[in-house]
Formats: structure tokens, C-alpha cells, sequence
């Protein structure tokens, strides 16, 4: 691994915590800022609203610019900066505006690796340098889970996020110096995004990448946080060991798809299996939403495992598409994921507030896990019908 894609793959770690590291805070944000759970989903769908948005100018960066460039000024400005709004926060409304610039810092760290990836290396190991990289970044949901609890309660999460923006402006300057762009052959006609949504294929291919990584993204993101504090009574540290149950899940059921196109033949079937038991466990959190800390938490577990389908999705959709439209292609795609979960968490949080007089606690809760299934389920017939290809 060469110092440029470390770099990235550690800017890609810091990108996991950011939209993780707010189910941990919960508590904490509500005594100092004022930032209940409704607050704090609409600050975590602007994040992913924010990183979204960014997905087609980066898209065209990657193409124009390149990857070192991109990637490195807006972590630098973005994630730096964000950083540092978050530490002076007094207000939920200073916490909205530290997300979004967040997001932005964040959006290019992932795709410029790909991009990378998808110049530099053969078709057919995508999926399995995009497993590993995906594996790699999520270990900052391991760092946004117990450690961060521990960091908040120790020396304050307004000090820990002085600490992130020092660390996220030090990994953009090392980005700057290091990352070597991949040459451009000469006389390739430059594709548009035009282009890619022009392609059959993809249509059935972006439903299941919206709402896939919507449930995991959302639940590990935020809800998972006031979920175990408010039906459970759960402290800080119960959640961050939640958390940390969850993210170990998510890394190890990255890695575990990794290879599974190759192995079977399928990246379709692969990733219908994987969603089928992401489902099962979801409803299964609908049905026993208030019966024990342990048993909601191993179903967390168990959504983390089974819904890490970021990288097949995003390799079935590379198959299709030609050098020129890599970009934009890859882009276009995280677009529909990132998207998805920031959709995910606005409604989400409309669902809750309409349902907070409900008869119990646990009943606004049920309806959110009710939310993410039917998503999921409405994607998974969508994506039945799509094109199959090999690993």
C-alpha cells in the first residue's frame, strides 16, 4: 500500500467516525447544547444531505482534478474546519452548520480511493480492494463508539473535537504531498453524468443502493444511541459498548463479502442473501423492540453484519461501467447511498416526533425500525429484477 492510499484510507476512517460519533454524544449534547434526538437526526441527515450533494462536482473533479487535489483541499477546509465549528458549539443550529461542513470534508475521501482503484487495477479485484478499504474505514466507528464515550467523559467532547480537527487538517496535508493522481490516457473521451444515467442497468442497481445502507447508516449513525438510553435506560458507556458491538460487526461483515462474488459466481445474489438478513433482523427489532438490552443490541450487531453491502452494490455498478464514466460513475452511485441514509435520517426523525405521545417509549422507536424495513423491503423487489454479473 503506497503512503498516498493509506492517507486516504485513514481520512476514510475519520469519515466513519463523523457520521457515527453523534449516537455517543447524545447524551452529552443534550445537557450542554440542547440537541435532543429529533436535533441530532436532522444534523446527521445534513451531514449525509451535505456529502451527498457533493457527490457529482467531486465526481467531476476526480476527472478534471484528480484525485490528490480533491480529496485534499476539501478534507482540509471541511473536515478541519467542521471540526473546530463543532468544539464552539452552543446552540443545535451550530452543531447543523458543523455537520454540513463535515460532510463536505468528507465526501471525496472514499471515492478518490476508488477512483484510484478503478484507473490502476483490474476489474475484477474491485470489489476486494473496495471490501478492504470499506474494512478498513470503519474502524472509526470502533473509535466513534466506546473510546469516544470514555474521551467525552475524561477530557470533554468539546477537547476530543479539537483533537479531530487537528488530526483531519494533518491528514489533508499529508494527502497533498503524497497522493499520486493516475494518468489520464490521452485521446479518452470524457463522459457525463448524462451518460450514466442513460445506462438500463444502473436503474435497477440505485433503489438498493439508497436504502441499503440507509438502515445500518442510520442506526449506527444516531439512533442506536437514544434508542438504548431512552428504552433501556442505557448510560454512555452501555451505548459506546453497543456501538462498538455494531461497528465490529460492520468491518467483519465487510470483509466477509469481500471475496463472496468471486467464491459463488454472483454479486447479485450475494448481496440479495446479505439484505434478506438484514430484514429478518430489522423486523426482528419491530417485534421485540423493548425486550431486553441484550437482545437489541445483538440485533444491531446482526443489521451491521449482514447490511455491509456498501462495497458489492458499489462493485455491481462498476461492472457497468466504461473507463471514461468512472468518475462520475462512482460518484453518481455513493450519491444514491449517502443520499439514502441522509433521507432516512430526516424522515426518521419526522416519524419520531409525530409518534413521541405514543403509549411507551419503546412505541416511537417500533415505528422507526418499522421505517427501515419497509424501505428495505420495497428496494430488495426493485433489485431482483437487476442485471447479475460475476466476480
Amino acid at each position: 500500500m503506497s503512503s498516498g492510499i493509506a492517507l486516504l484510507a485513514l481520512a476514510y476512517v475519520l469519515s466513519q467516525f463523523f457520521r457515527a460519533f453523534l449516537a455517543v454524544l447524545s447524551p452529552f449534547l443534550r445537557s450542554d447544547v440542547g440537541a435532543g434526538p429529533e436535533a441530532l437526526a436532522f444534523a446527521s441527515g445534513l451531514w449525509f444531505f451535505a456529502f451527498a450533494a457533493m457527490q457529482l462536482p467531486v465526481g467531476w473533479a476526480l476527472d478534471t482534478l484528480g484525485p490528490r487535489r480533491t480529496a485534499g483541499w476539501l478534507l482540509l477546509v471541511g473536515g478541519g474546519g467542521g471540526s473546530a465549528v463543532f468544539a464552539l458549539a452552543t446552540l443545535p443550529f451550530h452543531i447543523d452548520i458543523a455537520m454540513v461542513l463535515i460532510g463536505v470534508g468528507c465526501s471525496p475521501v472514499l471515492m478518490a480511493s476508488y477512483y484510484i482503484f478503478a484507473r490502476e487495477y483490474p476489474p475484477v479485484r474491485f470489489a476486494m480492494l473496495a471490501s478492504i478499504m470499506v474494512g478498513v474505514g470503519t474502524t472509526g466507528n470502533l473509535v466513534a463508539s466506546y473510546p469516544m464515550a470514555i474521551a467525552a467523559e475524561t477530557v470533554g467532547w468539546r477537547a476530543a473535537l479539537w483533537g479531530l480537527a487537528v488530526v483531519s487538517a494533518a491528514t489533508a496535508t499529508g494527502i497533498l504531498a503524497c497522493v499520486k493522481d493516475p494518468a489520464h490516457p490521452e485521446g479518452q473521451r470524457s463522459g457525463s453524468l448524462k451518460d450514466v444515467l442513460s445506462m438500463p442497468a444502473l436503474w435497477l442497481i440505485f433503489p438498493m443502493m439508497i436504502v441499503s445502507y440507509a438502515v445500518v447508516g442510520a442506526l449506527r449513525g444516531l439512533w442506536i444511541g437514544p434508542y438504548l438510553a431512552d428504552v433501556f435506560s442505557a448510560d454512555a458507556r452501555s451505548i459506546g459498548w453497543a456501538t462498538l458491538g455494531m461497528s465490529v460487526a460492520m468491518i467483519a461483515g465487510t470483509l466477509a463479502y469481500g471475496p463472496l462474488d468471486r467464491i459463488f459466481g454472483t454479486r447479485k445474489w450475494v448481496i440479495f442473501a446479505g439484505s434478506l438478513g438484514t430484514l429478518v433482523a430489522t423486523v426482528a427489532l419491530v417485534i421485540w423492540t423493548s425486550e431486553s438490552f441484550i437482545l437489541s443490541a445483538a440485533l444491531m450487531c446482526a443489521i451491521g453484519f449482514f447490511g455491509a453491502t456498501y462495497a458489492p452494490i458499489m462493485a455491481h455498478g462498476r461492472s457497468f461501467l466504461p473507463p471514461a464514466l468512472v468518475g462520475r460513475g462512482i460518484t453518481t452511485l455513493n450519491l444514491c447511498s449517502i443520499g439514502g441514509v441522509g433521507l432516512a435520517q430526516f424522515v426518521s426523525g419526522r416519524v419520531y416526533a409525530v409518534s413521541v405521545p405514543a403509549a411507551t417509549t419503546a412505541a416511537s422507536y417500533q415505528m422507526i425500525f418499522m421505517l427501515f424495513a419497509a424501505l428495505l423491503l420495497i428496494g430488495m423487489v426493485i433489485y431482483f429484477f437487476a442485471q447479475d454479473t460475476s466476480g
